[in-house]
């Protein structure tokens, strides 16, 4: 009978955001692949783990990924972890995962951090729906030609960038989305964590006028209709869309996903208003009167 492999997520940065499933994993594993075995290996002392390791990247996952299928045909126990965060999102091991399900091997996800979902919950940006198109090419024509990809999509969008191309990656999400809300995550759960809003200029102009920029970068872009929505109410922009001929219901509904929100936080928001609007338009009246 054959193994399991199991895909296990492992801290993006503070060693401490770790499942205890996780740690059992590792625990239990017969082997872990991993990216980079002195990155591993400092994790794993961290928790009094000793296992046997082996490196697992892009630069050799064609060769290494037959063994590892062959220890799992053997019946041992494969963990797969990246060198943070969760295997697979932007990281390698697509083939390995591929060739297993092929195989009839059990594959198991193990979940935990991801940085892209962290970044998108505290992005203040809309969460109801978003697209993560990971690394961003390293050519300026490419990368534009990516951005431009997802220019039309109804979904925050978020990117991976290295320190040393962010500022240039502004620079192109500013010429291809304007004034979108953008937001740069920069060393997410570690000390120096930071979240830098604005429009995709003003960010640049902050990180370009620091005397080094480090760390790893989350970029996270709003879609057009979030700009939209933070210059105008709730109600202001359902009675927009309203008066464009949209029904009410359905006025709502998208005026509430422009702005990351439920319905019912929607309908309470506008109830609310209404109820305001009522008591100052009685408060008046009563004002007229008395005078």
């Amino acid at each position: 009978m054959s193994g399991t492999l199991f895909i296990v997520a492992t801290p993006i940065g503070n060693l401490e955001d770790i499942t205890y499933r996780a740690v059992a994993t590792l625990r239990e594993a017969d082997v872990i692949a991993c990216e980079d075995t002195r990155h591993t290996r400092t994790l794993l002392e961290r928790y009094g783990i000793t296992k046997p390791l082996k490196s697992y990247h892009d630069h050799n996952e064609r060769e290494r990924a037959p063994e590892l299928l062959a220890e799992l045909e053997q019946g041992g126990n494969v963990a797969l972890v990246s060198d943070a965060g969760t295997p697979l999102m932007a990281d390698p091991g697509y083939r390995l995962v591929h060739a297993a399900i092929e195989r009839g091997i059990r594959v198991s996800p193990v979940p935990g951090p991801t940085a892209a979902p962290a970044a998108l919950s505290a992005s203040g940006l809309g969460v109801d729906a978003f697209v993560f198109a990971g690394f961003l090419p390293a050519k300026a024509t490419q990368r534009r030609r990516e951005m431009e990809r997802w220019r039309e999509a109804r979904a925050t969008l978020i990117f991976y960038e290295a320190p040393h191309r962010i500022l240039e990656a502004l620079e192109d999400a500013g010429a291809v989305y304007g004034e979108r809300p953008v937001v740069v995550a920069r060393e997410m759960t570690k000390v120096h964590e930071e979240f830098l809003r604005g429009t995709a200029g003003e960010v640049r102009a902050e990180l370009a006028g620091r005397p080094s920029v480090k760390g790893e970068f989350v970029i996270l872009v709003g879609w057009a209709e979030q700009a939209a929505a933070t210059e105008e109410t709730l109600e202001e922009e359902v009675a927009r869309r309203e008066a464009a001929g949209m029904p009410r219901m359905e006025a709502i509904k998208q005026a509430a996903k422009a702005r990351g929100i439920g319905k019912r936080e929607a309908y309470r928001e506008l109830a609310g208003a209404g109820r305001t609007g009522r008591r100052g338009a009685g408060q008046q009246s009563g004002g007229q009167t008395s005078g």
